[in-house]
């Protein structure tokens, strides 16, 4: 009953608004409808289970003092401030918490998306190592398009002493070529892949073959 009661759950509901997408009656439609504000309201529930996980799980390393324990009780103490202080005096502009999201939470931010850009820089470099011809297909393609999409790369190619002044255009638009046509299909091709396995991954779901989302590790 534990694992039945979900799993019918899933089922019914997963297949009932697929029916709710092919049968366009007004009566179906209304009651899929429905059903879609009462998920608006679950995801909500799980924001807060979410929340109260985090705090078990950070309170229970700072009580057994683990390592980087103090990364948690700062945190907490964040975490408990910005909503305690959003509760309590709002967070609509010109309140201090609009104030520390603008000038506390937003520059932190910013400082770990740019720190990608060293990751970035050494999955490039990895990548573009010319070990076999497809990595140095690739490692062509992306020195084309770095250098045809900015400035300096076509300032260079037009003061080259032949190609710059007989094809003035040929960079430009071999980029262009790159980016529409084989980069274009790559990208649908990887897209088409990502749809078909959330399909099948729904349809597992649907009739209970997939079954990890009910525990923690197993499947059955």
């Amino acid at each position: 009953m534990k694992k039945t009661l979900p799993l019918t759950i899933t089922f019914l509901a997963g297949f009932y608004m697929i029916l709710a997408f092919f049968v366009p009656h007004k009566i179906i439609a209304a009651s899929a409808q429905e059903m879609q504000s009462w998920e608006i309201i679950i995801v909500a529930f799980t924001l807060v289970l979410g929340i109260g996980n985090l705090i078990q799980v950070h309170a229970d390393k700072i009580h057994r003092q683990k390592s980087g324990w103090y990364y948690s009780l700062v945190l907490l103490i964040c975490l408990v401030s910005m909503m305690v202080i959003g509760l309590f005096w709002g967070i609509s502009e010109g309140t201090v918490y609009y104030w520390l999201y603008d000038n506390v939470m937003a520059p932190l931010s910013a400082a770990m998306f740019s720190l990608l850009a060293f990751f970035i820089a050494s999955a490039a470099y990895r990548a573009f190592r010319a070990r076999n011809k497809e990595a140095t297909l690739l490692l062509v393609a992306a020195t084309i398009i770095m250098i045809g999409r900015i400035p300096l790369g076509n300032v260079i190619w037009h003061h080259l002493p032949w190609l710059g002044a007989k094809f003035p255009n040929a960079l430009e638009g071999l980029t262009q070529w790159i980016m529409d046509i084989p980069n274009a299909a790559g990208q649908r091709g990887i897209k088409i892949g990502a749809a078909l396995g959330a399909v099948s991954m729904a349809l597992r779901m649907l009739l209970g073959i997939e079954r990890s989302y009910l525990t923690t590790g197993g499947g059955n």
